[in-house]
């Protein structure tokens, strides 16, 4: 088994991607016709769903951002317990 190469995608496509899948194309043709993993199809279908955008930084939990907020959460959601 050979490693594959990692490719890029532009937003552009990703967008189409999304667009063909709205517009009723299936997952698994999307997945074989542009030879894609399904876990990155579904990330860009959530994505474009929630923020429109593929940056990294527009779609991190707010967890992640600080590790300070969540252990304050995580202490504050127990103290109410």
């Amino acid at each position: 088994m050979t490693k594959r190469e990692r490719r890029t995608f532009t937003s552009e496509f990703k967008k189409q991607m999304i667009q063909l899948y709205q517009n009723g194309k299936t997952r698994k043709a999307l997945i074989e016709e542009y030879e894609l993993t399904p876990s990155s199809l579904d990330r860009w279908i959530q994505q474009g769903e929630n923020t429109g955008s593929f940056k990294e930084k527009d779609n991190r939990s707010p967890y992640l951002e600080s590790p300070q907020s969540f252990v304050i959460s995580a202490l504050f959601s127990w103290l109410i317990i």
